[in-house]
């Protein structure tokens, strides 16, 4: 069992993401990360998802998802070279003072931005890979972490090739 990095490229019409989520929750499969938005295409979407699972399961989840209306291409991208990346916003406790400079000098290591400073707290913006994120997050927990929002991967080829409708 692996994550699995699927990039799902559909038709931009309602009703599109609950089918797509919906075929995931009826085959038991726990979706790790879900991202969407409209692409190169006006007219379609594409959906980033992270799924656990042995490389026959998810072969299985492509095949029905291929049956599904308004999809127009699935491709699992995980055994491809590609650039990931994610966002979070961390809302950590920093009080004015040492605790404040600290979180600070941790945010420009990580290259992180101060996007919000309150009297008590201070909001960080930090993009990367995963486990950036999960490297910063971790640092920040001694400090106090109140709130976090992570958006899930999105993955894209590297290079020229491009995952691009099969029709």
């Amino acid at each position: 069992m692996k994550p699995h990095t699927l990039s799902v490229l559909v038709l931009n019409r309602p009703g599109v993401l609950s089918r797509v989520s919906g075929l995931f929750t009826r085959r038991g499969f726990n979706i790790e990360s879900l991202a969407v938005g409209t692409c190169e295409e006006p007219d379609l979407s594409r959906i980033t998802i992270v799924v656990i699972g042995d490389d026959a399961q998810v072969e299985q989840v492509i095949k029905q998802l291929n049956k599904l209306i308004d999809i127009v291409k699935v491709s699992d991208i995980t055994e491809n070279e590609t650039v990931d990346r994610e966002l979070a916003l961390i809302k950590v406790t920093a009080e004015a003072g040492s605790s404040r400079a600290e979180v600070m000098q941790i945010a420009d290591i990580f290259r992180a931005q101060i996007v919000d400073v309150g009297s008590k707290s201070v909001v960080l913006e930090v993009t990367g890979g995963s486990s950036k994120i999960d490297a910063l997050e971790n640092l920040l927990r001694q400090y106090g972490v109140k709130e976090l929002v992570r958006t899930g991967k999105i993955s894209m080829l590297r290079g020229v090739k491009t995952v691009k409708p099969s029709k």
